[in-house]
């Protein structure tokens, strides 16, 4: 049987089969799975837009009889409730004879929590859980944190100068960084459920919160203004916390606006900050944030955390993770 370094390996393709319909299964999550016997690769499935098929049914169609005596790899415990939509996962991995499933995160779903794998066990499948759970948590970061928060996972993104500054005085903010960073923000926008910009963003720049990269413009989130009031031209929202607890929005971008910026920050909303760093300076420019409630330096350190950085051309990119107890 495969194990160790085998597992690990194996985990992290289905892991990133799981990112790509990150922004596209809710309100199911999104789930990578592969079928993996003598060490080859016989079935490869992930949630499929609206979160049918399932991961395991698609790489288990795609194996068929072959999956007998494999190894299943799923980035999330198969289910254990049947739906109007389909059978449970656990159910269909039984039926297929695989003899192990590793699995990378337990199912906080009060309806699986552990007995997808307490019903594969006792149908004499080998199972084990935990392999890769940081990196398949990161990957479903949105859908995990409806499950266990309530909320949608929220990612800042913030475009700025050296100096901090995210427009000139006159608000012109087109382009401070450059072509390839600017790439970047629509592959992230294509893995969200929703965008968010401010209402003076909007009203100013009537910017198109779409993707414009070839082959993804059908994944243009959904778009949303921060408004206390309604818009014919928009649709509105009249808080972070009402935008965070939107139905079928479970990663939610936002982008534009220093006051909107601030808003989640002070709400402590934001989960993910994505800063695009331009080798530029502006002088007495538009800041990238207005007030959010700080009363003591202290209370800002150890908020963040640098999980990834990079350079695309001239601009760098810089994600950073708040720090939390639960």
């Amino acid at each position: 049987m495969p194990g160790g370094g085998d597992d690990q390996r194996w985990m992290q393709a289905a892991i990133a089969l799981a990112a790509r319909s990150r922004g596209r299964s809710t309100p199911n999550p999104n789930v990578g799975c592969l079928i993996v016997k003598d060490g080859r690769v016989l079935g490869r499935g992930w949630t499929q837009a609206g979160g049918r098929p399932h991961a395991e049914a698609m790489a288990l169609g795609a194996a068929g009889k072959a999956a007998r005596g494999a190894t299943a790899y799923v980035t999330l415990e198969p289910c254990a409730h049947e739906s109007q939509r389909g059978p449970a996962c656990a159910d269909l991995l039984i039926a297929a004879g695989v003899a192990r499933v590793v699995a990378a995160l337990r199912d906080p779903d009060p309806r699986t929590d552990g007995k997808g794998l307490a019903r594969l066990a006792a149908a004499g499948i080998s199972v084990s859980d935990g392999v890769g759970r940081d990196a398949a948590m990161e990957t479903m970061a949105g859908w995990w944190a409806r499950a266990t928060r309530g909320r949608a996972h929220v990612t800042l993104k913030l475009a700025t100068s050296l100096d901090g500054c995210i427009a000139l005085p006159s608000g012109e903010s087109r382009w401070i960084t450059g072509n390839r960073a600017r790439a970047f923000t629509h592959l992230a926008r294509s893995r969200c459920d929703a965008i968010l910009v401010g209402r003076g963003t909007w009203e100013t720049d009537r910017p198109a919160l779409d993707v414009r990269l070839a082959g993804l413009e059908s994944r243009s989130p959904r778009r949303l203004v921060l408004s206390a009031s309604d818009l014919t031209d928009a649709e509105c929202v009249a808080s972070p916390n009402a935008a965070v607890t939107l139905d079928g929005v479970n990663d939610l971008f936002v982008e534009g606006g220093a006051q909107t910026a601030a808003a989640f920050l002070a709400a402590d909303l934001v989960d993910t900050l994505m800063i695009h760093r331009a080798p530029i300076f502006i002088g007495g420019g538009r800041a990238a944030l207005t007030d959010i409630g700080l009363t003591s330096l202290n209370d800002a350190h150890g908020r963040w955390t640098l999980i990834d950085a990079r350079q695309l051309g001239s601009d760098r990119i810089e994600h950073y993770q708040r720090v939390r107890k639960d």
